[in-house]
Parts: C-alpha cells; structure tokens; sequence
C-alpha cells in the first residue's frame, strides 16, 4: 500500500520505530537511525557542534537535537526540514524551525557562517555537487559547510523509498550515500575546498569552505561556536 512518505516517516518519529527502512531499487533496506535521531546530542554531536560558528542553518533538521543542542549553547541555529511534526518538535523545545526545502527560498541567504548536513543529508536529492552548491550559496563570506559522510568508501545514487514492515511504502525519491572520499570529490565538484576531516568511532565528517583560508583553525578543547546577529532565523 502506498502512503506519503512523510506520514511513514512522521510515525516512526512518533514511536521511535527503528523498523522504518530505505528501500532502495536494488532490494536494500537501509535502516533509519530513528531512535538515535529522537535522543539528545551525544559526544560525537558534542564535537560537531563544538566546530559551529553561528549563525547555523541545520538542513533536513529531523527532530532537531542539533538545533536544540545549539540553542542550549547559545548559538543562533534554524533547523529546516520538510516534516511538520519534526519542525513542531523543534519549536516546542524552544528552539528555531521552518517547514522548508534546502532548495526552497531561505532567510538570511548570503548570511549563514555554518550550514550542517548530518545524518546522512549529503543524500537530499540525489546529487550531491547540486546540493552542496546551493548550500555555497547560503554561506556567508568564509563560512563553512559540516558534512557527514557515511562509514566506508561508498560513492552512489540511488533511488529508494521509505518501507515499513507492514507493507506500507512511500513514494520513489532520489538519494545519495557518501563516505569520506566521495564527500571530497563532490566537494570538489562543486567547486569547494576542504578545511578538515575528522572522524570519531564510525562517523566521519567533513569541512568544506568556498574560503578557507579566512577560517579560523579548530583546536581540540576549543569552542567555535559564537553568537550571531539576531534576526537570520525570521
């Protein structure tokens, strides 16, 4: 039976159902990290967000730990993401959500010193290249785009819907699965540079930067996270 794709998503949210898979066109099921979505910022969160300068634009938000957890820190964060209940979740925590598209019209274009594409949302629609530059265009002069990439070398596209195991699917849409190596090349492809890397246990990140050169280094211990000008969130 097929349902909207976000009503799947919208109630595994609602009960932190790790059953809810990506199907993908070759018969994968690739599982959602529901439940670690729902929960608090853990360490590995802690060091991505220690690496945030303000403001921050959270793309494909979900629940919003890492919006809520900037927040909480003092750091300007919008979180944005196509699901109503997951903006709800962000608002209700206090912080900032939009129900939008990374591709849609955004506040404070030009203007966002760090965009965040964790969990996986180096995969929104599909082409990688085409995602990270528009999210180039978000950036404000020697801002910086967080990237998480999955574990291994793993370079492809795909296409794949949301399967609960009752059979209920929703719609085909484009995705894309990037380890380190191929973060690289797509930020090259998009005519980025890369800052840094990191990995910590089985997640790997990557820092990418139209101007690296005007950004300041990190250093372990350090916080990066700065308040911002009010307003960009509106």
């Amino acid at each position: 039976m097929r349902v909207g794709a976000i009503a799947l998503y919208e109630e595994a949210l609602d009960e932190q159902a790790p059953a809810l898979v990506m199907r993908t066109s070759d018969g994968r099921g690739l599982p959602l990290q529901i439940t670690q979505w729902c929960e608090p910022a853990d360490d590995v969160d802690a060091e991505l967000l220690q690496r945030c300068r303000g403001p921050v634009l959270d793309v494909g938000c979900g629940p919003g730990r890492l919006t809520i957890a900037l927040a909480e820190l003092g750091v300007e964060a919008l979180g944005v993401d196509i699901s109503r209940a997951c903006v709800d979740r962000v608002r209700q925590a206090g912080a900032s959500a939009l129900i939008r598209s990374v591709f849609d019209p955004l506040p404070g274009q030009g203007r966002w010193s760090t965009v965040l594409l964790a969990d996986g949302n180096i995969g929104i629609g599909g082409l990688p290249a085409r995602l990270l530059r528009r999210c180039a265009e978000l950036l404000a002069p020697g801002g910086q785009i967080l990237i998480e990439a999955e574990p291994g070398d793993i370079d492809e596209r795909l296409t794949a819907w949301l399967e609960h195991p009752d059979g209920r699917r929703g719609p085909v849409f484009p995705w894309a699965r990037l380890g380190a190596d191929a973060v690289l090349r797509a930020a090259a492809a998009a005519g980025l540079q890369v800052v840094h890397q990191w990995q910590d246990g089985d997640r790997a990140f990557v820092c990418a930067a139209r101007e690296p050169a005007a950004l300041p280094k990190h250093s372990a211990g350090s916080r990066a996270v700065t308040a911002a000008p009010a307003g960009l969130a509106r």
